[in-house]
């Protein structure tokens, strides 16, 4: 029986990542160049399926990159000369954090325990911090930031840049990029294609912060991938160096299965399969919902504490040909981690919350 995965990332393939793997085989997809025409409008049509899906206006540009964890640097470069303020309540929003510092950057740092969410109204962003670093979905504590608390603060803050983390939520935050400067994703989490791409989307903003810092003989933006380089050849959809082509294809192919679904019946299947998941461990013996606050709950990354040890939870419903995630750090032992993706239908969320129940 081939096992069903609702870990968080990697996760479940999407339903039609094979099929549009072996199309982009049987077309050579692999072998082309980067500076051919067919790449170049493989680069559109995947520009043209994100756009629609994630609502993201001409002002900002999409690029793509060899991971996430990537663009924290490219973030950092090209758009903090000297202070970055970040937010703080897990692993990844504190790896962000460690990156700053390892760039050398005065990084300004609001905290909050593992699982705790962030407000709007209690969050004051230092007066000269020019990037605003805000992890939407902690993928290791379950923890989701409201986009409506990011978009107040973005109001409150206008003249501040604003990166938003959304590797383990995208396509599922309805984020306004009118207002959001940046934000960035990997497509092994609710893209459901295997590891290897990372798409960073960048305002004009940005642009200009970047150029700026360029001229400056102190500072570095990088070297190769900087932002102005990466602009100047997204104009014609080409890239600095030979990224990774059949993944850029089958991404702008997912993205157009799932537009073809419609973002608003995606956000509604989610939050339909978080509500019963969450519903299931509350009224449970041998499970609790480790985000106490309901507002600050993820809907894509849901994590449970367990009254059994985590592993024997994990070892029973693997029995059943379902592959949940361990805690995360510290809580391995204490916890499961399941993802709520598109790849995973409501039924089959049923089956894994019937099998939780076995293994109680």
């Amino acid at each position: 029986m081939k096992p069903l995965y609702f870990t968080p990332g990697p996760a479940e393939l999407y339903p039609t990542v094979h099929q549009h793997l072996q199309t982009a085989l049987d077309e050579q997809i692999g072998s082309i160049s980067h500076r051919s025409q067919k790449f170049r409008d493989i680069y559109r049509f995947t520009d043209e399926q994100l756009r629609i899906l994630l609502n993201i206006p001409s002002s900002h540009g999409i690029f793509f990159t060899g991971s996430a964890s990537e663009v924290w640097e490219r973030v950092l470069l090209n758009c903090v000369e000297h202070e970055s303020f970040h937010m703080v309540n897990g692993s990844f929003s504190r790896k962000f954090y460690d990156y700053a510092q390892s760039l050398h950057k005065f990084t300004h740092l609001l905290e909050k325990p593992f699982g705790k969410g962030f407000d709007f109204a209690e969050t004051e962003v230092p007066e000269y911090a020019e990037l605003v670093a805000i992890t939407h979905n902690e993928t290791s504590s379950g923890v989701q930031m409201r986009t409506s608390d990011i978009h107040r603060l973005k109001k409150k803050y206008s003249q501040k840049l604003f990166c938003v983390d959304m590797v383990s939520s995208a396509p599922y935050p309805d984020l306004d990029f009118g207002l959001i400067d940046s934000a960035f994703f990997s497509v092994q989490k609710a893209f459901g294609m295997p590891a290897g791409l990372g798409v960073w989307i960048a305002s004009e903003a940005c642009l200009e912060k970047a150029e700026r810092l360029q001229r400056y003989d102190s500072l570095t933006i990088g070297a190769h991938h900087n932002l102005p380089t990466l602009w100047k050849l997204y104009k014609t959809f080409e890239t600095p160096a030979t990224p990774n082509v059949l993944f850029i294809y089958v991404l702008g192919k997912v993205a157009e299965d799932l537009n073809k679904i419609g973002i608003e019946t995606i956000r509604k299947q989610t939050e339909e399969k978080a509500k019963a998941l969450y519903r299931f461990l509350e009224l449970s013996d041998g499970y609790q919902p480790f985000v106490e606050e309901e507002r600050h709950r993820s809907q894509t990354v849901v994590v449970a504490n367990t009254t059994k040890p985590s592993a024997e939870v994990i070892a029973a419903v693997k029995k059943a040909g379902m592959i949940v995630g361990s805690g995360y750090g510290k809580f391995k032992e204490s916890q499961i981690r399941i993802a709520n993706f598109p790849a995973t239908s409501a039924g089959q969320i049923n089956d894994l919350i019937e099998e939780l129940k076995r293994a109680e």
